[in-house]
């Protein structure tokens, strides 16, 4: 993980995570396994949309000299990054479309078209938020690769706030594990829509 601050995150600090990636990823493909590389700029700070695409362009440069060097198969490989975003902090939040977009064009210039899929991470956005922006991308139109989601907490906090430990909450914790999955699945193929939040869940 790597954050954007004063002065960071450092050249040393980039290129010394991205050969860690790379020889995680070589390991990987010669024990026959598909290594998802997860390159991440976090979100924490004030910066501005544009710095998240130079940083997170950098370290997408990085990460592919590094995964050439290491004689990686980019067809073997899936990536999980960050999308490009806004600091948390930002007193100007970009639109789902700019996310969508910025998040494009920088993969675009950085991804190889035989990496098969991309897979998001959350990040730390709210769960309808990374939601949207995926589905924002996969509306943008045909990419070299598939544009799904890997999200953690943008999946399982709705669960986990439904559940809250007790064995009575069980089943309301899988409903709304469910509708959260079904939301994102319907944002991988741009057919999500906000009104969907508000669909019952079948008990």
């Amino acid at each position: 993980m790597l954050s954007i601050g004063r002065n960071i995150p450092s050249e040393y600090g980039i290129w010394t995570n991205a050969h860690a990636l790379a020889r995680f990823a070589a390991l990987s493909q010669e024990a026959g396994l598909v290594p998802i590389v997860e390159p991440e700029v976090l979100m924490d700070g004030d910066h501005t949309i544009e710095r998240s695409f130079e940083v997170t362009s950098h370290v997408l440069h990085a990460v592919f000299i590094e995964l050439r060097d290491q004689r990686v198969h980019p067809e073997g490989v899936l990536l999980k990054p960050n999308m490009v975003l806004s600091g948390y902090d930002s007193p100007v939040q970009a639109s789902d479309e700019g996310v969508a977009r910025e998040t494009i064009r920088c993969f675009r210039r950085h991804v190889p078209a035989a990496v098969p899929g991309i897979v998001f991470l959350s990040g730390g956005q709210s769960d309808e938020d990374a939601t949207r922006r995926l589905n924002e991308m996969n509306k943008l139109g045909t990419h070299p690769w598939q544009l799904s989601f890997s999200y953690g907490r943008a999946l399982q906090s709705p669960a986990l706030k439904a559940w809250l430990g007790k064995e009575e909450n069980v089943e309301a914790a899988q409903r709304a594990f469910y509708h959260r999955a079904k939301m994102n699945s319907a944002a991988r193929t741009g057919m999500y829509a906000p009104e969907m939040e508000q669909e019952a869940v079948p008990a």
